[in-house]
């Protein structure tokens, strides 16, 4: 696959209940130092393929090489499940992911090709 393939890049920041307030300032952090970024709702429970709550922000590929190190340094006991964008959903989630902090078991069937 070529790197023109990709679009995009999606981050998840998974949070727990008890971690939640950590999730709000890594997120108000993340807002003043990558306002470029488009920040989604927050959901409190695991939602499509994710296993925790989270919140995401979708980024273009001149970002990837700020933020990415920005959040492995600055994540704190919060996951990140990162993954670019290149149409094909389920190689972006199960292939082409990056995990930050501990990795986590997604749920992928929603993603599987028909035989």
């Amino acid at each position: 696959m070529k790197l023109d393939a990709i679009h995009g890049y999606h981050a998840h920041v998974y949070f727990e209940p008890e971690t939640r307030g950590e999730a709000e300032r890594l997120r108000a952090r993340m807002e003043a130092e990558f306002p470029d970024g488009l920040y989604g709702r927050w959901h409190d429970r695991p939602v499509g393929p994710h296993p925790s709550a989270m919140f995401q922000v979708a980024f273009d590929k001149p970002l990837f090489a700020t933020l990415v190190p920005w959040l492995a340094l600055n994540h704190g006991l919060l996951t990140v499940f990162l993954h670019p964008e290149t149409g094909d959903d389920l190689a972006d989630h199960a292939e082409h992911a990056i995990w930050i902090g501990r990795q986590q078991t997604l749920k992928l069937e929603q993603f599987m090709r028909a035989p």
